[in-house]
Formats: structure tokens, sequence, C-alpha cells
């Protein structure tokens, strides 16, 4: 119904910088919020950054005034942009996205991730 492309995780140094990005296409009537979310080892998976579909944005705390989200150009499309890594930030990060598909109601739906690794 629902498929992701997620680009741009990696191994960065702690202080540097890297960009994610995530394309939803599939079966989608509307979209409300699009995001991501991360999951470190041996912890839950949490909140990143969302942003709805009229610019509306929602940060962790732990990544607020770094990281900053994005609405890309084409329909259904989500940057992440983040700075000043660190190695608390290594974790495998999901491209999520609320849309209306097949089922017509809210559903969430979720990238297969992305590894980024900070280095300290």
């Amino acid at each position: 119904q629902v498929q992701f492309v997620e680009s741009g995780g990696g191994l960065v140094q702690a202080g540097g910088s890297l960009r994610l990005s995530c394309a939803a296409s599939g079966t989608i009537f509307s979209t409300n919020r699009m995001g991501w979310y991360r999951q470190a080892p041996g912890k839950q998976r949490e909140l990143v950054a969302t942003i709805s579909s009229i610019g509306s944005t929602n940060y962790a705390d732990s990544v607020r005034g770094r990281f900053t989200i994005s609405r890309g150009n084409a329909k259904n499309t989500v940057t992440l942009q983040m700075d000043s890594l660190e190695p608390e930030d290594t974790a495998v990060y999901y491209c999520y996205a609320s849309v209306i598909s097949t089922g017509w109601t809210w559903s969430d739906y979720w990238g297969q991730g992305t590894q980024v690794t900070v280095s300290s």
C-alpha cells in the first residue's frame, strides 16, 4: 500500500552533519504528518521530529536546535537535516507517515530504516 525510499544515513564523527531524505509512494489519498523516529540498541523507538501537511513541526527535546525537518518540493517527501551530531544520536532512523490509504482511515506507516552512526 505505502512504500518508502530512505537515504542519507551513514557514519560521521561527533559534531558533523548528515541529511536524511524519505519519499513515500503507493496508494496515498491524503497525508497528515511525516517525519522520523529512531531506535537505538536496547531502547524503544522514539520520536525525532515530525512535520504536518501545513508545516507545523514537532521535535524531541534532545534534538531541538540541532535537527531541522522540512517537507520536500515533491509530494510526500521529507528531509531531516542533522547538525552537531552526538554519539547519543546513533540509531536506526525510520521514516514515518500518517496517511489515508486503501483502508480509508488514518494509518501509520514506517520505512525500513537507515543506520546513523556517530563516532566520538
